[in-house]
């Protein structure tokens, strides 16, 4: 028996309003890539709640996580990272900074620019989170085979090296 998901009830839409086979196959991979994501953020949404975290506060603390020591980046840096606008960043800085978990230091290098930089408690925060994200990760993807995850991810990295290069009006 042939396993369906909610995604495959669209297709004979779709294939009624005369798409190609091509562009039906497009449709399917973004409305899963879009549920898939849903689902990962939706769970890990209220996870970082309870942590008094926005989704977009969590991204950022853990891109200044990833970046390692001493857990800095110009709010340029974090903007173009997170796919933020400068204006976005900037109010998410302010909200971090106003909970002491990020701190503004001067650039000695660029007098232009400043440095956002971990604090000790938002680095303890963003180590919490990032564990937390772990875990929503493992408990969404639960029962999932680890070998059709690995495929997917692989199948979605050669779409994204491809698609990720172009500019998107």
């Amino acid at each position: 028996m042939e396993r369906r998901d909610e995604v495959d009830a669209l297709v004979p839409r779709w294939e009624r309003s005369g798409l190609s086979a091509s562009l039906i196959a497009g449709l399917e991979l973004s409305k899963r890539m879009s549920r898939i994501n849903g689902l990962f953020e939706q769970a890990l949404k209220s996870e970082l709640a309870e942590l008094g975290l926005t989704y977009a506060e969590f991204d950022v603390l853990a891109a200044l996580n990833r970046i390692g020591p001493p857990y800095r980046m110009k709010p340029s840096e974090l903007s173009r990272a997170l796919f933020l606008t400068s204006g976005g960043i900037s109010n998410v800085l302010q909200r971090l900074t106003a909970a002491g978990y990020v701190e503004r230091a001067d650039n000695d290098g660029d007098g232009r620019s400043r440095w956002v930089q971990l604090t000790e408690e938002g680095l303890r925060v963003s180590d919490t989170a990032m564990n937390v994200s772990g875990q929503v990760h493992e408990e969404v993807l639960a029962g999932v085979p680890e070998e059709a995850v690995r495929q997917a991810a692989d199948a979605l990295r050669e779409v994204l090296l491809v698609v990720g290069r172009r500019r998107v009006r």
